[in-house]
């Protein structure tokens, strides 16, 4: 494991210390979980707008879209819990 550095104003770390010490926990614990929490929210969105750009590109190249019925039937098996990956 790496030591990173990280320099916080007064006021953020003091709400660092009162929330640590709140939750039971240190400041290093919160601040990974804090960090890896963001990590993995920042690369699921960047997993998205990749896809997002390939789907355009798609369309550009083809002119294909989704027809209304198609995607409402998707999603009414979506709202009842009946997840299937998506298929064009």
């Amino acid at each position: 494991m790496a030591t990173t550095g990280i320099k916080l104003d007064e006021n953020t770390q003091k709400r660092l210390k009162a929330l640590a010490a709140k939750r039971d926990r240190s400041p290093h614990w919160l601040m990974r979980a804090a960090i890896e929490s963001y990590l993995e929210r920042e690369e699921q969105y960047e997993r998205e707008k990749s896809e997002d750009m390939e789907r355009w590109e798609q369309y550009q190249l083809t002119g294909k879209v989704l027809d209304h019925e198609t995607a409402r039937l998707w999603l009414d098996s979506l709202a009842k819990g009946k997840h299937k990956p998506w298929q064009q």
